[in-house]
């Protein structure tokens, strides 16, 4: 009977981490469309070529924006009401914010909408991730989350073709409508065991005060932001401005920028996989991260020094710096070992989305960097600079490889 039983357990976690697999590719298809369509739809829209690298800036800084604050929202709500909460109402957020996408007609609304979207984005991924961790076994938790990301990042490439088949505003509406439909994959899953039981202890949940009036948990926490600020300046610039970078490398061709995500994108799908098995392997997440930093700094200085570079490396390279920023899976996954139960999703919530936040400023000095050395240096610099904080952050946290997280915040 309890072999059934066991049997029975394991189906319905397994079907959790599909789910929520499920759940993270309509979130990166959403996530990263603007990217693939920027160019197409500033031009639709009537957006002057020379304003395009500002502009689409501006829309991604928006978008970012609204990740950091939403980031903080359904850290809370996953922390104070349950993690399925955030599953169910980002979603439907983000969803119908897409579909409204597809209606824009001028960068202002473009920027509105697409700050609405980025706070129902925030949810996804944090939440999926502490739910499976939460719900597997310790020595296993590492597949779960590297499946949930491996599946989850194949959306950018779905993005690309949708894209590519049909025009913008479409591109958004199937987005928008993927998300519908999922919500009702999701009936039926079940809350984590962890939650349920800290909810009866009493014991104060999701206030994100606590991260800040402990020095030690304070440290934790920007230490676990830090090791992840490599990977959106990666797609958020190196390869979403490989138009821009192209010609100031004197390439032979215009460079794809949504090409060059799809590439980036496979390379991340992969590279998740790859980070789950290596730490499974390693018995460490930490050494994973470690030799990521290296694969991102050495294949953004071949890129970025790369004159004459043709179409065809750059689509290699893009490749290979995805596989390097192929740990945001681990990444997270690190963040939510680090807190206790009632912290947990409050963390892994707000740790990506703080990250992806962190865009906005690495884009303000970038651009700074730009202006007084031009693209090229001023992109280097930011690689070396953002690459040395991650691997100074890293050797501060703890191996949480094994760690049981039956634990709370005090």
């Amino acid at each position: 009977m309890s072999t059934i039983k066991e049997k029975q357990s394991s189906k319905k976690v397994w079907l959790l981490v599909m789910i929520a697999s499920l759940g993270y590719f309509v979130d990166i298809y959403d996530l990263i469309i603007f990217s693939i369509v920027r160019i197409q739809s500033f031009t639709d829209i009537g957006v002057p070529a020379e304003e395009m690298r500002v502009k689409g800036e501006f829309v991604l800084n928006m978008q970012m924006g609204g990740l950091l604050l939403g980031g903080i929202l359904w850290g809370i709500i996953g922390d104070k009401f349950g993690r399925l909460k955030v599953l169910f109402g980002s979603i439907l957020l983000y969803s119908v914010a897409n579909i409204a996408n597809g209606f824009v007609h001028d960068v202002l609304m473009y920027g509105i909408i697409r700050f609405i979207a980025g706070v129902g984005l925030a949810g996804e991924l944090g939440a999926g991730i502490t739910l499976v961790s939460e719900s597997m076994h310790k020595s296993k938790r590492g597949y779960g989350t590297m499946l949930v990301a491996g599946v989850g990042v194949l959306g950018a490439i779905l993005a690309y073709f949708v894209s590519e088949e049909f025009d913008w505003r479409t591109a958004y509406f199937v987005g928008g409508g993927m998300g519908l439909l999922l919500l009702l994959l999701r009936i039926g899953s079940f809350e984590s065991g962890l939650f349920k039981d800290q909810d009866k202890s009493g014991v104060v949940k999701g206030d994100i005060r606590m991260l800040f009036t402990n020095k030690s948990r304070l440290k934790r926490y920007v230490n676990c932001l830090c090791i992840g600020l490599p990977i959106w300046f990666v797609v958020g610039v190196l390869v979403t401005q490989a138009p821009e970078i192209g010609k100031a490398l004197g390439a032979t061709g215009t460079l794809s920028a949504g090409q060059g995500v799809m590439f980036t994108y496979i390379g991340i799908s992969i590279g998740d996989v790859l980070a789950g098995i290596f730490a499974q392997i390693l018995k460490s997440r930490k050494k994973v991260v470690f030799i990521c930093q290296l694969i991102i700094i050495g294949s953004s200085l071949w890129y970025l020094l790369s004159d004459g570079i043709t179409a065809t490396k750059f689509l290699s390279l893009a490749f290979i710096m995805g596989l390097g920023v192929g740990y945001w899976a681990t990444f997270v996954t690190i963040s939510a070992e680090q807190f206790g139960t009632n912290l947990r999703a409050t963390v892994a919530t707000t740790a990506p989305n703080f990250v992806r936040g962190a865009l906005i400023p690495s884009t303000m000095l970038y651009g700074l960097l730009v202006n007084a050395f031009g693209i090229v240096p001023a992109a280097i610099t930011m690689v070396v600079v953002l690459s040395g904080i991650a691997i100074y952050s890293l050797t501060q946290l703890e191996e949480s490889f094994d760690k049981d997280l039956d634990y709370l915040e005090e």
